[in-house]
């Protein structure tokens, strides 16, 4: 089967400012679910780092998402994981 290509700064089934929409609805959900307080431009920046390690992760375990809400919810997953894991790293100091 043909895989979807997907360039460097783009998500599958979303374009650039969709990326950065879900990105920064993915860090701003991230933000609340771990009771942190960013600003916008940390919110994308999670968001979109979310995805990738998001999208790795649900590559790894064979789910396949695509489209506006598939994206969402990786970069969600993904945004979590990371607030989470560098709040206990932070909290080690």
């Amino acid at each position: 089967m043909n895989e979807p290509v997907v360039g460097f700064m783009s998500m599958p089934g979303v374009g650039f400012f969709g990326m950065l929409i879900v990105g920064f609805i993915a860090g701003y959900v991230a933000e609340k679910a771990l009771d942190r307080s960013h600003g916008l431009f940390t919110n994308i920046l999670v968001g979109i780092a979310g995805s990738f390690v998001g999208g790795t992760l649900a590559g790894v375990l064979n789910i396949n998402f695509y489209g506006f809400f598939g994206n969402l919810i990786v970069a969600t997953v993904g945004a979590i994981l990371i607030l989470w894991v560098f709040g206990k790293t932070r909290a080690g100091n």
